[in-house]
């Protein structure tokens, strides 16, 4: 523990401003999964006031400093994918589009028999 005044109300202030800051963030989560809970329901209107709200506190959250710029950013996007219905929360969290499996990838054997056939783009007209 601090034994100097001036130290003493540095610690207190960074504990004000660190509760300051998660609250920012915990807000944002928590209107990011409104948004998702209306736009699975289906209603429009919701949908569209939890996503000018949820615009509106990241852009908060970032002017304050609770959350940087290209975070800001990225979450901005997030729910304008998750508002047009592309991705859901967690696809969208894992990069993820919805309906798009991942592509498999081809195996050894696969890419040895492409390569011997002589199968490559290069030889096509």
């Amino acid at each position: 523990m601090a034994n100097i005044a001036s130290q003493k109300k540095r610690i207190a202030r960074s504990a004000r401003e660190r509760h300051e800051n998660l609250r920012f963030a915990s807000t944002v989560k928590t209107h990011m999964k409104r948004l998702q809970g209306a736009v699975t329901e289906g209603d429009d209107a919701a949908a569209d006031s939890e996503h000018r709200l949820l615009i509106s506190k990241i852009d908060k959250a970032v002017q304050k400093g609770a959350l940087h710029r290209n975070t800001g950013a990225r979450k901005k996007s997030r729910a304008a994918r998750i508002r047009a219905g592309e991705v859901t929360l967690d696809d969208a969290r894992k990069g993820k589009r919805k309906g798009s499996p991942a592509k498999p990838r081809p195996t050894d054997a696969e890419s040895a028999s492409e390569a011997e056939s002589g199968d490559s783009d290069a030889e096509k007209p």
